[in-house]
């Protein structure tokens, strides 16, 4: 596919990017060195100048944990939902440095990797405002129609990534570079945000196409632009940000009903097109649905699929964009080391159980939900020809653990899960993982699929006290994996088919945020992870859930503060702007 090739060998602009300050965030994106009047006069370099705005979206799965704190700065790749309560990494020197110290909310490493975040945003949104000034120089035709189209779009959404992290920003729509322009930006209030964001992925709706040939799979389509108008003003609607005394935190006054029925039009809307729809599971059996249910995450671009990050097909990640999700996930039989995605005892509670069954503490994993039997790798499990081996054997004083909880290998930093579970969803049981770390794995990471589309307008209509609407979606949801109906839904039911559905998917950890629970759900103390640790011995089975608090560097602390984190203070002195609640400079 074209954009693959593209996103693989032209990220000059991408590779060369980096921030110190405020003069910094407005500098002029590279061009590597050749003049600008080239590129918009180069069909082919116009395509690699928008590149970056691709590859910087979202790392995907191609994530990077230092474990020396100088790099965290510099070079910090993390999937997002480690620092939820679903998954966590088990591997002991990810959380000695930077991933543990974020996890710890030290101050000094998130100022570092705000601005990183901060930087990575703002540079994308200089390319854009670049383009759009020179846009006349840009030949007339069906390419400059696109790109004008992804330009809005990646506008839009990286004043969505920032807003969701910082509240309102400062919305700068042409370029600037401050060593020769004096203007100074005011921070958004939350209602110039909205108008902002929707403003722009409504005009790349208007332009953009429902698909591409094959050459461009991948790129933004009419579906993003307008699932980016109905999130904007689902995120607006949230409890947390009405009735705010600053205005860039939240809105003056309660404009819940107002951005939920602007979100519910805009959900509408989306689904009106008749593009996308639930990719269905033919099999009645627990085997089958398992295995087409898992299918759906190894399946690229398809009819579900809204947004990907469009990872390489032959998976090098020296060279292209694939990343290591299949050798990080393996448990030690596939000769795994790292254990980086491993499921807690908290998620796996949130599988119900099948109609008509009801949960047995001695046989804990039977007549689950079976979503469960697709995301969790459980022990007795079965795993491409593999019997998951994940319990102890009690000999006497000894518990002698099992395959699956001993390290592979001579390494002394190689891991084992410490949660009891390996994870299924997303990995592919036909990836070879051999010795040669150039080749992993390929997967497409998701952004947005329709089966969120649903989840979100059921929450919407829940919100507008419709909860026959929200009932029929999530239901919906449910008759796909073969579920039996609910009869009636409530708030904690809608949550929980949330959590199931969009496991391990970044969605649910930043709902954490919009529900205002964060600092409940994030932190140690009130919602401690838990692991299970199983025994047996002889024909006794003993099955223990403990605490995972008793490692220390495992401790999860979230501050009030970090709702929203600290805007880079050279930005703050610069624009003569307030900076979030709390923060002072380290």
């Amino acid at each position: 596919m074209l954009l693959k090739k593209y996103i693989l060998c032209g990220l000059f602009a991408a590779s060369l990017t980096a921030f110190t300050g405020c003069d910094d965030l407005f500098r002029d994106t590279p061009v590597d060195k050749m003049s600008e009047k080239d590129i918009w006069k180069n069909p082919m370099l116009l395509d690699e100048y928008v590149l970056p705005w691709y590859r910087n979206m979202n790392s995907g799965f191609s994530t990077y944990v230092p474990t020396t704190i100088s790099l965290v700065k510099s070079a910090s790749r993390y999937y997002m939902p480690w620092f939820g309560d679903q998954i966590v990494p088990s591997k002991n020197d990810y959380y000695n440095a930077g991933y543990g110290d974020l996890l710890k909310s030290n101050t000094k490493e998130i100022t570092n990797w705000a601005q990183v975040q901060w930087s990575n945003y703002y540079t994308q949104i200089q390319s854009v405002n670049r383009l759009f000034v020179n846009q006349g120089e840009i030949a007339e035709g069906s390419q400059k129609q696109r790109i004008l189209g992804e330009a809005h779009f990646f506008r839009a959404y990286y004043y969505y990534m920032l807003w969701r992290q910082f509240g309102g920003v400062m919305l700068i729509q042409e370029p600037l570079d401050p060593l020769n322009d004096s203007r100074k930006y005011p921070r958004a209030s939350y209602e110039e945000m909205v108008r902002a964001i929707v403003d722009d992925a409504r005009a790349a709706a208007t332009v953009l196409p429902l698909e591409y040939d094959a050459t461009d799979e991948g790129r933004i389509t009419q579906g993003a632009a307008l699932m980016l108008v109905a999130k904007t003003f689902q995120w607006a609607s949230s409890d947390v940000f009405q009735n705010q005394e600053k205005t860039y935190l939240g809105f003056s006054d309660d404009r819940s009903h107002d951005m939920l029925d602007s979100a519910r039009v805009a959900y509408e809307t989306l689904m009106g097109l008749q593009h996308y729809d639930l990719i269905q599971i033919a099999g009645t059996d627990e085997e089958s649905i398992k295995q087409e249910y898992r299918n759906i995450f190894l399946t690229k671009n398809s009819k579900e699929s809204i947004l990907e990050v469009q990872h390489s097909d032959d998976g090098n990640y020296d060279t292209g964009f694939g990343h290591k999700l299949d050798r990080d996930a393996a448990a030690p039989h596939f000769t795994g080391t790292t254990a980086a995605y491993t499921p807690t005892q908290n998620h796996v509670d949130e599988y119900g159980m099948r109609a008509g069954l009801t949960y047995d503490a001695q046989h804990p994993y039977v007549g689950r939900d079976y979503r469960f039997y697709a995301n969790i790798l459980y022990d007795g499990s079965t795993y491409n020809g593999h019997v998951m081996d994940i319990h102890y054997t009690r000999e006497g004083n000894n518990e002698i653990p099992g395959e699956d909880l001993t390290a592979y290998g001579t390494s002394t930093t190689a891991a084992v899960t410490r949660t009891g579970y390996y994870m299924g969803k997303f990995v592919n049981e036909k990836q070879q993982i051999n010795n040669d770390e150039a080749y992993a794995s390929s997967q497409n990471y998701i952004i947005w699929r329709y089966a969120e589309v649903l989840l979100d307008y059921a929450e919407v209509m829940f919100r507008l006290g419709n909860t026959e609407a929200a009932r029929t979606q999530v239901n919906a949801i449910r008759r796909r994996v073969h579920m039996d109906e609910l009869p009636s839904l409530t708030w904690e039911q809608l949550v929980n088919e949330r959590r199931v559905e969009l496991a391990f998917e970044e969605t649910s950890y930043w709902d954490f945020f919009r529900w205002g629970i964060a600092e409940e759900k994030l932190n140690g103390t009130s919602n401690p992870l838990k692991a299970m640790k199983i025994v047996k011995r002889g024909e006794t089975t003993t099955y223990s859930i403990s605490n995972m608090n008793r490692f220390p560097q495992r401790v999860r602390v979230f501050q009030k503060m970090q709702y929203y984190l600290p805007i880079p203070w050279d930005e703050i002195r610069y624009h003569g702007i307030d900076q979030n609640p709390d923060w002072v400079e380290v």
